[in-house]
């Protein structure tokens, strides 16, 4: 089963790299995973029409985290933001080792 971790930011420009990243990191890894970016705006949408199983957000939106929590609960779905520092250096490769261990701390 393909586990979605989807990234949002106030466009999803930016965080569409290091989602990319992450998606190549998977790959490599043969991990059957989806990362995809999406706008913060389109965050109920993106939940009915695509089930992920992990919500992140982008450093720049980092002060919508409880808001974000409040807007998923009735989803089930684990929600993180990716640190700076990763995010800054663009390392795909930790981005998605947290966001693995998100999943996996998770328990609805």
């Amino acid at each position: 089963m393909v586990k979605k971790i989807y990234l949002f930011c106030d466009n999803g420009m930016s965080t569409s790299m290091i989602a990319k990243k992450m998606q190549d990191v998977g790959d490599k890894h043969k991990l059957s995973i989806e990362v995809k970016a999406f706008p913060i705006r389109n965050l109920e949408k993106i939940l009915d029409e695509k089930n992920p199983d992990c919500v992140l957000l982008g450093p720049q939106v980092r002060h919508l985290f409880e808001d974000t929590k409040n807007r998923v609960k009735d989803y089930n779905v684990p929600v993180g933001v990716i640190d700076s520092v990763d995010y800054g250096m663009m390392d795909g490769e930790k981005v998605l080792k947290k966001s693995i261990v998100l999943m996996k701390k998770y328990k609805g």
